[in-house]
């Protein structure tokens, strides 16, 4: 038989049992607090998002020189919400190589730097007819969007109204307020 004799200090087990307890109830409250202020963040983005950021929700929403970067960026984050949304902008019609036959951009030029040098943005149309308009067309649309894929999913704007317009007197829309990250240096 084996007897094994055990002595316990209970003052210094007693210190050990109470230092545990407060360390771990000082992560409980740590966790909470991070959570709370997590939360409150997130309320204070969500309130941003809504006034400054997101489509008014009228029937259909008109996008502006002003608002078109600011839009098209909030729509390529949080595209669930948007699905549906009727809109209606103007742009011109630009088409890459390996777009179907259906499909072009419907883009404006964003000016990037102070010297004027600009990158296409727009957003993926889809039109039945769209081999029947050439590029650099300018052109006022009303469509709804839809989630499409191109290299990953992304808004389609699938057009339900179309026509021919003149270039506007500014052409230039500019980058989304204090979020945009240039992805390139341009010198």
């Amino acid at each position: 038989m084996f007897i094994y004799n055990l002595k316990v200090n209970k003052k210094f087990f007693s210190k050990v049992l109470i230092a545990l307890i407060s360390v771990f109830c000082c992560i409980l409250l740590a966790i909470s607090i991070c959570k709370i202020l997590n939360e409150v963040k997130n309320e204070n983005k969500n309130e941003i998002v809504k006034n400054n950021y997101s489509i008014p929700s009228p029937d259909i929403a008109k996008i502006t020189p002003e608002n078109y970067c600011n839009i098209l960026k909030e729509v390529h984050d949080d595209l669930k919400t948007y699905i549906g949304q009727k809109i209606s902008f103007t742009g011109y019609i630009y088409r890459v190589a390996d777009l179907k036959p259906n499909q072009f951009i419907l883009a404006r030029d964003m000016i990037i730097n102070s010297k004027n040098q600009t990158v296409v943005v727009g957003f993926l149309c889809e039109y039945e007819n769209s081999e029947s308009l050439p590029n650099d067309t300018w052109i006022e649309i009303t469509g709804d969007i839809a989630k499409g894929d191109y290299y990953g999913e992304v808004p389609i704007i699938k057009i339900t109204n179309l026509k021919e317009t003149s270039k506007p007197d500014d052409p230039f829309v500019f980058p989304p307020s204090d979020s945009y990250v240039p992805t390139s240096i341009i010198y």
